[in-house]
């Protein structure tokens, strides 16, 4: 796969209070500026640590645009994380994701097509690029969707205990959604947050055997639950 690198730079941080600047990572939580063109793809910042996070998108370039957030598969970062609507010239949006610790990419797409013009992020424990390159590493990936009737996907899995698996999570409502992955004492032992009609993803270690659950949560709303063997 190829990408349009040359005309990606970082852009100065305009606000201290949201982004990081210079070696300091960008926290848990914040929001990152991303300033898309026709030609180039300019975030404040490449250095996070994990959580979520919200990257705020202007378009000010002269198409449409749509922003990716990409993790590493087998053949390059062509997973996507979570992505942005269309983005028209003049406007904004927001691309909201939860980092686990790796390596990424954020590609701008005008017309929304081709590989886009990218840089590369990297999320680390210490704050640093070299604990990245050894990016957290998952036996598998588990898919599941958050709609108003409940938890879908991961049907029937068994896992084995001591399994490490990325829970990539779809959320197909208007409202934001926090997913707990709960052992069997009912402790939360791993969260993923994610946007209103976003996708987010986060690596959980299931330790021990028993009936584990996976809950969703939102605000005014009753949580749903769903059963994780591992055995």
């Amino acid at each position: 796969m190829k990408s349009r690198t040359a005309a990606v730079v970082v852009a100065i941080c305009a606000t201290a209070a949201l982004t990081a600047c210079g070696d300091d990572p960008a926290p848990e939580g914040a929001q990152v500026p991303v300033t898309a063109t026709d030609t180039s793809c300019e975030v404040a910042t490449t250095l996070f640590t994990p959580g979520a996070v919200t990257f705020a998108v202007t378009n000010r370039g002269q198409q449409a645009t749509g922003v990716y957030l990409y993790g590493r598969a087998e053949d390059g970062f062509t997973k996507v994380v979570a992505e942005t609507a269309e983005v028209a010239p003049g406007k904004t949006g927001d691309l909201s994701a939860t980092l686990a610790t790796g390596l990424y990419e954020v590609a701008c797409k005008p017309g929304r097509q081709g590989d886009g013009v990218r840089a590369r992020i990297t999320v680390s424990d210490d704050g640093t690029v070299a604990s990245a390159a050894a990016e957290t590493a998952y036996d598998r990936e588990v898919a599941v969707e958050l709609t108003e009737a409940g938890i879908t996907g991961a049907d029937g899995l068994i896992a084995e205990p001591g399994e490490k698996i990325q829970l990539k999570v779809t959320n197909k409502i208007n409202d934001p959604r926090t997913l707990n992955v709960l052992n069997p004492d009912g402790k939360r032992v791993g969260q993923v947050k994610v946007a209103a009609n976003g996708t987010a993803v986060g690596v959980v270690t299931l330790g021990g055997a028993g009936t584990w659950a996976l809950r969703a949560k939102g605000d005014g709303v009753p949580s749903v639950t769903k059963r994780l063997v591992v055995r």
